[in-house]
């Protein structure tokens, strides 16, 4: 395939007849084995045939994408995600009768027509049945699930608007859907229900209290998965996206720091040499006060608020010809942990 044979048509949906040609449209690509960029309310996604593994070669190819790296498999109800995996436990029915549709995914045994390139060949295959409207609209007109990672090059910081894709994506693919911005703005929650327990693969906004108060009594234990282990487990077969130890990173040098003041921020940064007009800062609570930065952003102190926003800030540093980005450390609570996840990787 030639990846820069394309200019991606961008097409509208923000009225019911554009909104239905645009799926007709989507639908009739992915029924050719073409590989398109569809919104989702986490990030957009890069989205093919599930079933094709030739198109679902093209979206590897596409994004540069590590073959050890599988991809989440959507759906849009029950039936279609039962058809992808070969066992459906309790865990699994009262966890997607709780957050489905919406930003969870379950790693579960794969069904024997997913083909290996979409798990990078282990035994098992993340579904999500996704809460955005068009998402769903074309899985149901195509009949079949779409794989698709987030609509961006490999490890780089996802794309929660379809401009962000066009500016990354735009001579690779033939089409670009417009549904607006990402609502939730980072990527799924990931778990792990194929064995035994339940396993936190990929933090998300859907976060262990809400996942543990939807398994009820089976009280399996909910493990986290380490950074270390991920770290460790990158070149072998990995059972969900995320786990690479860089990922989710803007071009510019991101760093994570606690800073008092000014003083103490200035005294942080200086060990990085970046020049002050092309340093970036990303604060929630202690707001420089300028000091001839390139830009200073203020994001709401406020998790799903911070989430939505964080990647179109990165998006928007580099745009601005950011080289260093410094953003104030999350809170360590439990529903800033997903953010935390996405920063550690940024920066690594």
């Amino acid at each position: 395939m030639d990846a820069e044979r394309h200019v991606a048509e961008v097409l509208p949906t923000h009225t019911p007849e554009l909104f239905a040609a645009a799926v007709r449209r989507a639908a009739d690509l992915l029924r050719a084995g073409e590989v398109v960029a569809l919104p989702t309310e986490t990030v957009y996604g890069l989205a093919a045939n599930a079933l094709d593994a030739r198109a679902v070669a093209k979206i590897y190819e596409i994004k540069g994408r590590p073959a050890h790296n599988p991809i989440i498999v959507h759906v849009a109800d029950f039936a279609l995600a039962r058809r992808c995996v070969s066992a459906w436990p309790e865990a699994a029915e009262r966890l997607a009768k709780s957050f489905w549709p919406g930003p969870l995914t379950l790693v579960l045994p794969r069904a024997s027509e997913i083909p290996n390139l979409v798990t990078a060949g282990g035994d098992t295959v993340g579904v999500r049945w996704p809460r955005h409207p068009f998402m769903q609209a074309v899985i149901r007109e195509c009949g079949f699930p779409l794989a698709a990672p987030s609509a961006n090059l490999s490890n780089q910081v996802s794309p929660t608007n379809a401009e962000h894709v066009r500016q990354g994506l735009g001579g690779r693919i033939p089409l670009i859907v417009d549904g607006g911005q990402s609502q939730v703005g980072i990527e799924s929650t990931v778990v792990d229900v194929s064995g035994a327990g339940v396993r936190v693969l990929r933090p998300g906004m859907i976060h262990e209290a809400a996942l543990a108060a939807a398994l009820g009594e089976l009280r399996w234990p909910i493990e986290e998965m380490s950074s270390q282990k991920s770290s460790e487990d990158a070149r072998e077969t990995l059972r969900s996206p995320g786990l690479l130890e860089r990922h989710y990173a803007p071009t510019a040098r991101l760093v994570v720091c606690a800073w008092r003041d000014d003083d103490d921020l200035l005294a942080q940064l200086a060990v990085y040499r970046a020049h002050a007009a092309h340093t970036f800062v990303i604060a929630h609570t202690r707001i420089p006060s300028g000091m001839n930065f390139g830009g200073v952003s203020v994001i709401p102190h406020d998790a799903e608020a911070y989430a939505r926003a964080l990647y179109g800030e990165l998006h928007r540093c580099d745009a601005e010809g950011a080289e260093l980005i410094a953003v104030e450390a999350p809170p360590s609570r439990p529903e800033w942990a997903a953010i935390a996840d996405r920063l550690r990787r940024a920066s690594a």
